[in-house]
């Protein structure tokens, strides 16, 4: 096989997903991935208390940090007769790491050391079987394609350094989970349906919403419930994309061990109900580029899951998060980029982009029912300006400025960023 640097699109077409499949078609093995590389300098508090008392925070210096926010490698293969399978492995903030160490002056005992944060991930590991262009099945672990960024996460997909935060604060991001997947292609239409294990309530928070809800703390995942996703593409013109996307399911008792239901137990009809709607477009076309997303989500019965989250949380080790969830979430954004090297005869021809980019986003985490007030800081409005040059298609170069606007009593939070990524398959 060649040893090339296939070209993956830049104008949010095509998923992660996809592109692990389509690579296996006429290869059988393919070898890809991306990965980025992260500098921001923050000028506003790192404090935790910094929203709890916002005046005595407005003054701190600036900190700055260095970080590998994803890099993930692809492997597809293809088995014939239809079947192919795919997977992709992430390594978030590079990894995590432990050691163990003989403390001299903790007489000479030997101790567990944790050297760096960060995680490692399958995102996706998957078996898929074409029947038809319009009728596949896909088995595994496979992305959830709800919303702009969990269905083209990848960097070369997004103007800013880091992924645009409406959607990573409220939804799983990268939102994967194992289940089956009914996907296709007809005409102009993508679409697909999805049957998940459920979340779990007990991992949702006020700050992120169900972002942690796809997750478990076990060596397994509990699928005491379950859930559906689906998506709808419309490609309507060359270069325009609309997709609209969804979920639904119950997160209440669906942790380990399932002690809430059963002998009349008090919360045994508490359900959790979660439903998403969000709608995204993308178009690439004139020299331009433009993406927009809104999602809205809605959970059943908070009042009641906040006062099992709470008595649950003080346990020891508990995975439990105590924080109080509400009982919706926002987000909305959109960012517009204009490539300035498509005036320029030479450059164009070598292909070589340099975007002039700006986002503004509005998103809330927190929106209960009554007594919004005491935590207001989770309605943030966003603003980014920056660039994004590509001195060749797979690889961008990145800087922005960009600043959370925070109701008043709390600070502000502007800051500069840097970065580089690349997109691509080597075989």
């Amino acid at each position: 096989m060649m040893m090339t640097l296939c070209s993956l699109t830049a104008s949010a077409q095509q998923s992660a997903g996809d592109s692990v499949l389509h690579r296996t078609v006429g290869n059988r093995l393919s070898v890809g991935g991306y990965g980025e590389v992260a500098y921001s300098r923050q000028f506003y508090s790192d404090h935790v208390n910094r929203y709890s008392s916002p005046a005595n925070y407005k003054d701190d210096p600036s900190h700055g940090q260095f970080d590998i926010p994803h890099a993930v490698i692809y492997l597809g293969y293809n088995f014939g007769k239809g079947w192919t399978f795919g997977t992709e492995i992430e390594f978030e903030h590079s990894g995590t790491g432990s050691a163990i160490e003989n403390e001299a002056d903790e007489a000479a005992e030997w101790e567990r050391e944790q050297e760096k944060g960060g995680e490692v991930e399958l995102e996706q590991f998957w078996i898929n079987k074409r029947f038809s262009r319009a009728a596949n099945l896909k088995f595994g672990h496979i992305i959830v394609p709800v919303g702009l960024n969990n269905a083209h996460h990848e960097p070369l997909n997004y103007f800013t350094v880091y992924r645009p935060e409406g959607e990573d604060k409220i939804l799983p991001s990268t939102w994967h989970d194992t289940g089956i997947s009914f996907w296709g292609r007809s005409g102009k239409f993508k679409y697909e349906a999805q049957l998940l294990a459920g979340l779990n309530a007990m991992l949702f928070n006020r700050d992120r919403w169900i972002h942690h809800g796809a997750g478990s703390p076990f060596e397994f995942k509990p699928a005491n419930q379950y859930g559906v996703a689906a998506r709808v593409d419309y490609f309507a013109l060359p270069g325009l994309r609309i997709g609209i996307s969804g979920y639904c399911g119950n997160a209440a008792h669906n942790t380990y061990p399932n002690d809430l239901k059963g002998d009349g137990k008090p919360y045994d009809n508490v359900k959790g109900t979660v439903a998403i709607g969000a709608v995204d477009v993308t178009l690439d076309r004139w020299n331009w580029i433009v993406r927009g997303q809104a999602d809205y989500g809605y959970v059943g019965d908070t009042e009641k899951l906040n006062i099992i989250k709470d008595a649950k949380a003080h346990a020891s080790n508990s995975p439990v998060k105590s924080a109080m969830i509400g009982k919706n979430a926002v987000c909305m954004g959109i960012e517009a980029g204009y490539d300035i090297f498509s005036q320029i005869k030479k450059l164009r021809r070598d292909e070589q982009k340099l975007y002039v980019f700006s986002r503004f986003e509005y998103y809330d985490s927190y929106i209960p029912e009554k007594n919004k007030d005491l935590f207001d800081y989770t309605n943030v409005h966003r603003i980014a300006f920056g660039i994004n040059y590509h001195p060749v298609p797979q690889i961008v170069l990145k800087a922005d400025w960009s600043q959370r606007l925070l109701k008043s009593p709390y600070n502000n939070e502007p800051s500069l960023n840097f970065g580089i990524a690349y997109e691509g398959f080597f075989l």
